[in-house]
Order: C-alpha cells, then sequence, then structure tokens
C-alpha cells in the first residue's frame, strides 16, 4: 500500500476513549487534537504518523470497522460479541474489566438449575440468546431493554437478567444477585479483515508495540 495511506481508529466514547489514548501515548501514538475538549472537530488527524481517529458510539465501532469505514477499532468485548460483526479481534487491551451475568433474585437459582422455560431480559439478546441457547440447551424468551435491566425481576417482567456486572452494588441493593457468569469482559481492538490483508505490516507493528507495552506494566 502507498505510505500516504491513513490508518484509521474508531474509539467507543468516553472512559474506553480516554484510556485508549492513555494507552497510545506511552507508545508514541500521540493526537493533540483530541485534548482539546472545546473541539467541534468529528475526525482527528496526527499528519506525522498518518492516523485518523474519531469518536463514536461503542455498538457502532464494530460496524465503522466491518464496512471498512474504521481500520482499526476499540470497543468492548460486550459490543464485539452482541453486534457479531465480521472483524477480527486482535488484542485484549485489559482495561475495562468486568463480567457478564446472568443475575436475579436468590429465588431463581432453582430455574436455572432446572432448566426451566424462562423470561429473560437484557440489553444484550444476541449473547443473552446465545449463552442459554447455545451453551446451557435452554429454551428462554429473550425481552431486549434498553434502560435499568435490574427492574426486570423486580417488576415481574422477567425471572433474570443477562447485564454487566463491574462491582455488584446495584443489583445487591435492589435484592438481586450474581447466578452465573457468561463470560469476562474488556476492552479489545478489532481489525477490519481486508485491512489486516492490506496494512498486515503496520497494523501488526502497532498491535506488538501495544502488547510490550501491557505486558511491561503487568510485569
Amino acid at each position: 500500500m502507498s505510505e500516504d495511506r491513513y490508518l484509521t481508529f474508531a474509539l467507543g466514547k468516553g472512559r474506553l476513549a480516554n484510556k485508549t489514548l492513555e494507552l497510545f501515548e506511552k507508545i508514541g501514538i500521540t493526537c493533540e487534537e483530541m485534548k482539546d475538549k472545546n473541539s467541534r472537530k468529528l475526525i482527528f488527524v496526527n499528519e506525522d504518523l498518518k492516523l485518523k481517529f474519531f469518536l463514536s458510539k461503542g455498538p457502532d465501532v464494530p460496524t465503522y470497522v466491518e464496512y471498512g469505514a474504521a481500520d482499526i477499532g476499540v470497543v468492548g468485548r460486550d459490543t464485539v460479541l452482541e453486534e457479531n460483526r465480521n472483524v477480527y479481534e486482535v488484542l485484549d487491551l485489559g482495561f475495562g474489566k468486568c463480567r457478564m451475568c446472568v443475575c436475579g433474585p436468590e429465588s431463581a437459582k432453582d430455574l436455572l438449575l432446572h432448566h426451566e422455560r424462562i423470561r429473560v431480559a437484557s440489553k444484550y439478546p444476541n449473547i443473552a440468546k446465545d449463552y442459554f441457547y447455545n451453551k446451557k440447551h435452554q429454551t428462554v424468551d429473550i425481552i431486549k431493554l434498553n434502560g435499568s435491566v435490574e427492574l426486570g425481576p423486580l417488576v415481574e417482567l422477567s425471572d433474570v437478567i443477562v447485564d454487566i456486572v463491574e462491582t455488584g452494588s446495584t443489583l445487591r441493593e435492589n435484592g438481586l444477585e450474581v447466578l452465573e457468569e457468561v463470560c469476562p469482559l474488556s476492552a479489545r481492538m478489532i481489525v477490519n479483515p481486508v485491512s489486516m490483508q492490506m496494512e498486515r505490516k503496520r497494523i501488526q507493528n502497532l498491535v506488538a508495540q501495544i502488547r510490550n507495552k501491557l505486558e511491561k506494566s503487568a510485569g
């Protein structure tokens, strides 16, 4: 590929983007434009390194990457699994750690144990469906919610919920608990399959640099 081509990054807005940029700075990748909190720009450029960055809502990051609007994306593994896009997951960045869990009142344990047909509320219907149908082989009715899924069991909309758990304090405050763990989550770097072929060397170098930095930090 020509040396003039920019590598484009889509970053999930908020804490994830801030953490990613901190990590990039440690390996010498900076984007001063992005530090201007008053900027109304949508695309930020580092001319020296031929890199472009833009921020988007988390669920849109895999879409931008699948369609090649971004070569590389950084987003939570929950989004990668839920969106199920045609992208390569190349690196676990190690921050934003939490768990996807089945939660509910203690009384729901038996329903899970005996593979009863139950109602499951979740912001992540695809992850919930995959877990119950393909891993537990349990038939369930899945109800998609966008807001506080903890409400599901409290108002008897659902028996259990599938949601992200960080500390579990919201669950405890509402008389709910973690009943089963679906999978561990953290921030992941994803790559467009065509970009991986065309820009293999640049992308592999970048991934290697980040991996080294993460290993040193961990060590």
